[in-house]
């Protein structure tokens, strides 16, 4: 089955460029120029992979990554300015999963997108069957990931669910916040180590009663992350 990719960006050039690029791929892609029109899209469809550029009219990139992390995980690349650091943590925020600076290469593009698609490939073959697991007031089902704290469900995205999974499942184990990076987003990411701590930072928020002080996710300093039973 043919992976289905939207493609949202108001320059219509560059999104028939990708447009073209993917479906040499095999993929099916779909296009949206502003973000009503991106957001009704997604709420209509399935997609694999969300290319959204940040600045788009009607509703920017960071508002429709916003709404849709209320009802979907799908994954999303992040379109920002080139060297605009405020707006790949901003996009991260926003539950973004990952971000590419314009001008950017096309063939950077398409290995993203490949690299996103394998991972989540692997994530969906590799669920804990029917585990759920208590600690105080945190309720995690491993096989329906879901997360529930006090017996309200929280809604995680994808990343921020494997990183919790992982970190549950290795108690007490101190990971870096490369050996995360590598782990939870994969070798091939090209992101660099903010993402994991605003991943942790945006996931405490989600779980903890006090995020400035856990009492699950700890931090190791100058060493990195752990989970405390």
């Amino acid at each position: 089955m043919a992976k289905k990719v939207l493609v949202v960006d108001d320059e219509k050039l560059i999104v028939k460029g990708i447009r073209f690029s993917l479906e040499q791929e095999g993929m099916e892609v779909d296009c949206a120029y502003d973000g009503e029109e991106a957001l009704e899209a997604i709420k209509n469809n399935e997609y694999d992979v969300v290319l959204l550029d940040v600045m788009i009219p009607k509703m920017s990139g960071f508002e429709v990554c916003q709404n849709v992390r209320e009802f979907s995980e799908v994954p999303i690349i992040m379109l920002t300015a080139k060297g605009d650091d405020m707006d790949k943590i901003l996009g991260l925020e926003y539950g973004a999963d990952d971000y590419i600076t314009k001008p950017f290469n096309i063939l950077e593009v398409k290995a993203r997108i490949k690299a996103i698609m394998r991972r989540n490939k692997r994530t969906g073959n590799n669920v804990i069957s029917s585990k759920v697991v208590t600690f105080g007031d945190l309720k995690v089902d491993f096989d329906g990931r879901r997360v529930f704290v006090r017996n309200h469900e929280e809604n995680l995205t994808a990343k921020e669910f494997d990183l919790l999974e992982l970190l549950m499942n290795n108690p007490g184990k101190v990971y870096s916040r490369d050996s995360l990076l590598n782990t939870v987003w994969g070798y091939d990411y090209y992101g660099d180590v903010r993402t994991v701590d605003v991943h942790v930072r945006r996931l405490r928020e989600k779980i903890e009663d006090e995020p400035s002080n856990p009492d699950y996710i700890h931090t190791k300093w100058g060493v990195g992350y752990y989970f405390k039973a």
